[in-house]
């Protein structure tokens, strides 16, 4: 299933993904660092939801207290918790 999330705090604005059977799909982030974003998408593609968000929760850019990491992480949450599997 296709999922969005708007993010906050971070340079990148949004983020789209998809979850089938657990695992995300289809990471691709609007706004930010290009480069990093599309490799980050590359990175978790094809992992569980949980390993993902274990992964890369809690990291810091630049001291907001979030990074775009951190906002998957969120966007990840929030979908297993609206019913993703």
């Amino acid at each position: 299933m296709k999922y969005g999330y708007k993010t906050s705090g971070t340079c990148s604005r949004y983020i789209e993904f998809e979850v089938e059977d657990g695992i995300v799909h289809n990471v691709a982030f609007t706004g930010g660092c290009n480069g990093n974003l599309k490799a980050i998408g590359k990175l978790v593609e094809g992992m569980k939801v949980e390993d993902v968000i274990e992964r890369v929760q809690g990291v810091d850019c630049g001291g907001r207290g979030t990074s775009c990491g951190d906002q998957l992480a969120r966007a990840l949450t929030a979908a297993m918790e609206a019913g993703a599997k």
